[in-house]
């Protein structure tokens, strides 16, 4: 095992125990995420919903088979990324997240990111989106790669939209289908420092509307 798959398997252990926000109380069980520790591209969701939580596992279900075939139309595996969320318990009733409970998980997404230090960051939920992206739409920047010191950062749909609007499909296609590419560009303009993505002037967190 390596020493970063330790160390990420040491965040998760961290993240099972932890206290920060109410959301454990009701939670069955965290999920910090999964997928090794050297990932190329990082996948940001919500928050896990009720499968997740039965399962401690992020995107199972009908989301996840959906991205499975979206990583398979450009040549990847779903073990091939690391899939993570915002806020690692599930809210009551998959209720939005509070900026205070994504304020107090933002600790252990920070670690994943400095750990991993993906090529690509995909965010596929408003509140990741957020993060990098505040007053901006869905609908207007999707698939479109912005970077934040030696982060490339991707917003894009979130694979139950798709589900529920088949008018996205084509969409989502074409967005995943830019990944390699920014992937390559990634690797071409990054140097040796470890990220510096800004912490202290990131935007506040916001509730922002999808569409």
């Amino acid at each position: 095992m390596s020493d970063r798959t330790s160390e990420l398997q040491q965040i998760a252990e961290r993240v099972r125990v932890c206290t920060r926000c109410p959301l454990y109380k009701s939670a069955t069980h965290p999920v910090p995420g999964e997928g090794p520790a050297n990932a190329e591209i990082m996948l940001i969701g919500e928050a896990p919903g009720f499968h997740e939580d039965q399962q401690g596992r992020p995107f199972v279900g009908a989301s996840g088979r959906y991205l499975e075939e979206l990583l398979a139309q450009i040549g990847l595996k779903r073990s091939d990324i690391f899939i993570t969320n915002v806020v690692k318990h599930r809210p009551p009733e998959n209720r939005d997240p509070m900026p205070e409970e994504i304020e107090a998980c933002r600790i252990w997404l920070d670690e994943q990111i400095e750990l991993i230090r993906p090529q690509v960051i995909v965010t596929i939920s408003r509140f990741a989106m957020a993060r990098w992206f505040p007053n901006e739409k869905i609908t207007v920047i999707h698939g479109k790669a912005k970077r934040f010191g030696n982060l490339l950062v991707v917003p894009m749909f979130h694979p139950a939209a798709a589900l529920r609007n088949q008018n996205l499909k084509p969409v989502m296609v074409e967005d995943f289908k830019k990944l390699p590419k920014y992937i390559a560009d990634a690797k071409k303009n990054r140097d040796l420092a470890p990220p510096d993505e800004p912490k202290k002037d990131d935007p506040p967190i916001q509730q922002l509307k999808m569409f």
